[in-house]
């Protein structure tokens, strides 16, 4: 039997997610990190990309984040996101066009705190756009 430890993914508007799992998995601004029962403390920015949580052998479930802190203790993770989606609520056909949105607008903007903000949100459109990509190459595998 392995250790176990809970989790909370919280966004700016609710709480999403609330559990005990086997294993974490987060995109940090340093590369990914898995996390485990009694792992040492640590206090990472989130980069936009998918949390997965393994809650019991075959069975994990994701959530894409845009961004924000992840906190470990040995016995609790808080994932504070600014925006977190369940996979069920992912939508390529308005990822792409969102997508091509922003690109569009960067093309025109003129201003350099326009094109800044416009850039963030292109690089959340396309880790949204691979997350998306990565579930579907996961539910092939299966």
């Amino acid at each position: 039997m392995s250790l176990t430890f809970h989790v909370d993914i919280v966004s700016t508007e609710t709480a999403i997610f609330s559990g005990v799992v086997h294993m974490l998995v987060a995109p940090t601004e340093m590369g990914e990190i898995g996390v485990l029962a009694r792992h040492a403390p640590l206090l990472a920015r989130l980069r936009p990309g998918l949390v997965r949580v393994l809650r019991e052998p075959d069975f994990d479930e994701s959530f894409f984040v845009s961004g924000g802190f992840v906190e470990v203790q040995p016995h609790i993770v808080t994932i504070l996101a600014d925006t977190v989606l369940r996979t069920a609520e992912f939508d390529e056909t308005a990822a792409r066009a969102a997508k091509a949105r922003t690109e569009e607008a960067m093309k025109l903007t003129t201003s350099k705190t326009d094109y800044d903000h416009l850039m963030a949100e292109l690089i959340m459109e396309t880790a949204l756009l691979q997350s998306i990509e990565k579930m579907r190459a996961r539910r092939q595998q299966r």
